[in-house]
């Protein structure tokens, strides 16, 4: 695998993690969280876009298919970010935090997959 590739992706649960965590601990979705969320998207679509082309293509496992059902998350969670802000709806913006853990956690299958397929032999 290019190492290229795993440092993206790293950065990608990294942006993703401070946006999904400092928006949980503060209460409310605010326009920064929105700039993590999708600087974590933009690094895990670019990182999983290397992996694809150094694999050849998708492969239709648990990393494959959760993988894409991450990215498909990610966005549809940045989109959303963005609407409620836009909307500035307040009752939205407190309870947003339920949905940013929910697609985070899942986003969290592909990234450690690899790993425990790889102890498990």
């Amino acid at each position: 695998m290019d190492s290229t590739a795993t440092i993206i992706i790293t950065a990608a649960l990294v942006f993703y993690s401070i946006g999904v965590w400092s928006e949980r601990i503060s209460g409310e979705l605010k326009k920064w969280h929105l700039v993590f969320f999708v600087l974590g998207l933009i690094c895990d679509t670019w990182g999983t876009g290397m992996m694809l082309e150094d694999a050849g293509g998708m492969t239709f496992d648990v990393h494959g298919i959760s993988g894409l059902l991450a990215i498909i998350l990610m966005f549809i969670h940045a989109l959303w970010a963005y609407i409620v802000l836009r909307k500035n709806d307040e009752k939205a913006i407190k309870s947003f935090h339920k949905f940013s853990v929910a697609v985070w956690l899942i986003w969290l299958i592909p990234y450690f997959s690899p790993m425990f397929f790889a102890m498990a032999g």
